[in-house]
């Protein structure tokens, strides 16, 4: 190709061209490669000023996640969620990305001049930086896959873009195609398996418990919750406001079970079932039970903080049972042979279900068995003894007296609200170190430059 200008070479080209290849073979993540491909154009001397790089994803809550290199700033990452284009669709449809979209264009170039008057909003706030040539792209990562790749070169080198050096980012935007593709694919078989497995779950299923039988057995403190009256609140409602109920109440009454060393491992209807893995020791399986309990009281106001404000609404508030008991868990593939779901079972799972059913008899919210108490401590009230149906031993059951519910100082029960996320949301992020999402006027200016 010769050399691309006085500072670039081919060579230099080339090797930012094979570490695109090989990185695509390696499990690095998204912003990885982004970062390492930005800074190595920028050590091969490209003159580049800035780079932005979005990348739709089929997730559960983003359309895209964005990337933002500036030369000597690094990388920012930004995700655009579902209902946020929504809020500021102007600032989309005056951006170089719709031109691209709207005329089904792959690139288009405009020279920025101080005193010309900018045809995009973007121009104004890079020609206040000294960008002097910008470049919009648009590529697609599978025919029919909803995936693509969009993103800008601009530079501030006096002349703009040579066509030696829009060759060579031509040329190297197809490899880094292929790499953010990997990429793309990889992480997005880790976010469904993580979204609608659990995390737990999800990681030994992307171990390679693939097989049906495939399994293994934990000691767990056992939490499973259910909602009261949902058969009413259906008929009443309707469709779409009962599931938007559903959202709110699992929002409130699960997020605290799903962190803390607590994993969901399955929704049932409206109900769930978490655990708190232990083992046999007496010191972790004190611990994990207080952790499950502090999510009870966690689960508790925050249900309280629902029910406020349906009843401020004229709703009906959402009751709910609750039951905490202690035993072994069998995890494993079970179904048919191509066709499997990965779930958990045994003795200890339907005994958690029948105390959590006792709820109802007892007008308590919140039940336990004897073991869970013993190794959770605190203040409880001994309801009696019950027979739980296809066990051979009674079970004492208690229930927690109303100030051992009432929060901790050191507890933080309104963490998942304060950032506008539900903790769901939290364990389906893209990226499990980027910063807090900001406002959305600011992503959507970000996701659109």
């Amino acid at each position: 190709m010769g050399a691309v200008n006085d500072n670039v070479s081919e060579i230099l080209i080339d090797k930012v061209a094979d570490w695109l290849m090989r990185t695509s073979l390696s499990d690095e993540s998204l912003e990885t490669i982004v970062k390492g491909f930005c800074e190595r154009l920028a050590a091969a001397g490209l003159p580049l000023m800035r780079v932005h790089l979005s990348f739709s994803m089929l997730h559960p809550l983003y359309d895209a996640l964005g990337f933002t290199w500036v030369r000597g700033k690094g990388v920012e990452v930004s995700g655009l969620r579902h209902e946020e284009l929504a809020l500021n669709p102007e600032r989309f449809l005056r951006s170089p990305y719709y031109y691209l979209l709207n005329n089904n264009l792959e690139h288009v170039r405009r020279r920025l001049y101080k005193d010309t008057p900018s045809e995009f909003p973007i121009f104004d706030e890079l020609k206040e930086q000294g960008a002097t040539d910008y470049i919009a792209f648009m590529q697609s990562l599978g025919a029919d896959s909803g995936h693509g790749m969009v993103g800008s070169w601009t530079t501030d080198q006096h002349g703009g873009f040579t066509d030696d050096v829009i060759g060579a980012l031509l040329r190297l935007q197809n490899h880094l195609a292929v790499a953010a593709k990997m990429a793309v694919l990889g992480k997005l078989a880790d976010n469904m398996l993580t979204t609608y497995l659990g995390s737990s779950a999800g990681r030994r299923v992307m171990s390679g418990q693939v097989r049906r039988g495939d399994g293994e057995t934990v000691r767990a403190i056992l939490v499973m919750a259910d909602m009261r009256r949902s058969t009413m609140l259906a008929e009443k409602e309707g469709r779409q406001s009962y599931i938007e109920t559903l959202n709110g109440y699992f929002d409130a009454i699960a997020a605290p079970f799903n962190r803390n060393g607590g994993h969901i491992l399955s929704f049932v209807g409206d109900g769930f079932l978490a655990v708190y893995p232990c083992g046999r020791h007496k010191e972790p399986s004190e611990f994990a039970a207080r952790e499950a309990f502090g999510a009870v009281r966690a689960a508790t106001a925050r249900m309280e903080l629902l029910n406020s404000e349906r009843r401020k609404q004229g709703r009906d508030p959402i009751g709910y049972g609750v039951g905490l008991h202690v035993g072994n868990v069998m995890f494993g593939n079970v179904g048919l042979r191509d066709r499997l779901t990965f779930s958990a079972f045994g003795s200890a799972v339907n005994e958690v279900q029948r105390l959590q059913n006792l709820t109802k008899k007892y007008a308590h919210s919140i039940v336990a068995s004897e073991a869970f108490v013993n190794y959770c401590g605190g203040d409880w009230t001994a309801l009696g003894q019950e027979k739980l149906r296809g066990v051979r031993q009674k079970f004492t059951i208690l229930y927690p007296n109303e100030a051992a519910l009432l929060p901790k100082t050191d507890e933080r029960l309104d963490d998942v609200l304060q950032d506008g996320l539900s903790e769901a949301e939290h364990v389906m992020l893209l990226h499990r170190n980027t910063r807090p999402l900001q406002p959305p006027r600011g992503l959507i200016d970000k996701m659109l430059q």
